[in-house]
This record gives structure tokens, sequence and C-alpha cells, in this order.
């Protein structure tokens, strides 16, 4: 008879995250492995006759079958190995594409929800134009966070995407950025002098932060003297690179990519008022691909709690319950 699959769960170790207990798969390969190995415990030599009494076998003694020697232990083993295969089978990698501005907290929160979930998350990052013209291709993504509002409410009306699981989960700032300390002023002025080399924008086709960073030079008054001087990158991660690496002097950048917990990290940047740009909403969607996935629904639950919500405020971005 097999052992019952709660009555084996209290046998194994045991990891504990946050509140919830999780079976973990590594620790019960490694219990069958020992109970396999070792001596069975004391007792386990005992046995009853007819005379109903018991009696403790002589260790020296020659067992009487081998289902004696070893029917206790793969008894165990037999349990054990079915809840192992019971866990893995549901444990799911799922796949998100994510727009490449939200990089750093969206690698945070999946790390924070790996640490409390036996799930585990595979992200790709990249302009949020390219992923929603790869979607429309077929691509097996499961969930997509977009840098604006637009394209997930457009997958949701050509079929693609789920209409109920759309929701805002950031506002992003655009940020006046310069790798090097002393060059961008608290006002913004650098722009106006036009003294600067070149200016790295995303492009605003493709990118959301390239349209808000077109948009803040319109109403600056700066577009069209700008314009000689602009480096445009595929989307505002290879925007932010140009800067950093020094092959463009300012650069038009998410607040999200230089600063942590209200802390510029590195050379000096203006934050753009709000009142230059249009906001910046970032809607997320699960796609069809993910509809029927149990670890998508965790994951999206997980994206829309407090914890979640307080990485996404240290990386500079409003979220709809905190502005």
């Amino acid at each position: 008879m097999q052992l019952p699959i709660d009555t084996t769960y209290r046998h194994f170790p045991r990891r504990t995250h946050g509140h919830r207990e999780l079976a973990d798969n590594r620790y019960i390969a490694e219990y069958i492995a020992k109970e396999i190995n070792h001596p069975l415990p004391a007792g386990q030599g005992k046995h009853t006759v007819n005379d109903g009494k018991t009696h403790t076998r002589d260790p020296r003694a020659k067992p009487d079958s081998q289902h004696q020697k070893w029917g206790p232990r793969l008894l165990v083993f037999s349990g054990l190995l079915a809840l192992l295969t019971t866990s893995s089978a549901l444990a799911e990698e799922i796949l998100v594409a994510v727009a490449s501005n939200f990089t750093a907290p969206m690698q945070e929160i999946a790390q924070e929800f790996e640490a409390r979930s036996e799930h585990q998350v595979k992200l790709a990052f990249g302009s949020s134009g390219k992923f929603f013209a790869q979607i429309n291709h077929g691509a097996p993504y499961q969930a997509f966070f977009s840098a604006d509002t637009e394209k997930p409410e457009r997958l949701i009306k050509v079929g693609l995407a789920e209409a109920a699981s759309r929701f805002t989960y950031a506002e992003g700032k655009l940020a006046l950025w310069s790798a090097s300390a002393e060059v961008v002023d608290s006002k913004g002025r650098v722009l106006e002098k036009n003294q600067y080399r070149n200016l790295a924008i995303a492009n605003p086709k493709l990118a959301p932060y390239g349209a808000a960073a077109m948009e803040t030079l319109d109403n600056l008054k700066l577009l069209e003297l700008s314009r000689p001087r602009w480096v445009q990158g595929e989307n505002i991660s290879q925007t932010y690179q140009f800067v950093a690496s020094g092959n463009a002097e300012l650069g038009l950048v998410a607040l999200s990519q230089i600063q942590h917990d209200g802390k510029l990290k590195s050379g000096s940047a203006w934050v753009v008022p709000e009142n230059l740009y249009a906001p910046i909403r970032q809607d997320a969607v699960i796609l069809d691909n993910g509809s029927d996935s149990a670890a998508m629904r965790d994951f999206w639950k997980f994206v829309q709690s407090d914890k979640a919500a307080r990485i996404i405020r240290a990386y500079g971005y409003n979220t709809p319950t905190a502005h």
C-alpha cells in the first residue's frame, strides 16, 4: 500500500518563504536518496507473531525476505516520488514581454515572486512597438507590459489579449540626464543654451518615452533647434546606453533608469515637469497564450500587490494608488 501524500509530506524537509511553506523538489530528492541508503528507523526491526507478543529480531539474523528488508523503505520512496512528480507538474515557467523602461523594477518583482512560488518567470525586454508587432505575428509571450495604453487596447480589440486582465501598473516620468556631474542644471536650461554635442532620444514611433521626449521639446520650443543633434535609440534602453557610454552627452530617458529610492544613481539630471508631456500610463494585459496558466494568475495577483507597488515607486514611477 502506498503512503498517503499528506503523510509523506510531513517527513521531508521544507523551506519557508514569507508566510507560505513550499516543498522544494531538490530537498525531496535528497531525502529519497537518504532514506534508501540509511538504516530503518528504530522499532522497524520489531515484529508480531501469533502468540500476540512483540519480539525483537536479532540484528545479526538474516531477513526472512527481501520484502521485509526493503518493503517499508519502498513505501516511503513511492510516496515521496509521487509527491515529487505532482509538485513538478504544478510548477510552470511563464514568458513575459516587458517594455525596456521597466527592466529594473520588473527584474526585482519577478525575483520576489519566484521567492514565494515554485513558478519561474522568463522576461524579455524591448520596445513596446516591437513587442506589439511580434505578438500580432504569433510570438509565444503570455503577458505584455507595455509602455503605453494604446497597444494593450489594440491587442484586446483583435482578440489577442484578455480585456478583464488589463490594468495600469505604472505611470512613467521623463528626465534629461547626463552621465557627467554638473552638466545638467536643475532647470534643464542646458537645452536652451544649445552648447551640447548631441541629444539621445528614443524612436517616437516605437517607444512612448520617445513620443514624450518629442512633445517636451516641442512645448519648450526647442524641437527644430535640437533636431540636428539627435541620436535616436530603438528603445529607451538603447537611448540610456548612448548616454551612459558617453556616445551622447545628454539624453531624455526614463526616470526609473537613473533613480532608485529617490536618489540619482550617477551623473546629473533634470526631472521634466509632467505638464510638458502627456501622462505616460503603462498598461499590462494577459495574452491568449497565458489565459489558461495558473502560474500567470498567481503572477498577476502579485504584480498588483502592495509589495510590487512599493518596488515600482522606488524607481520613480507613480502607481494607481500613489500619486
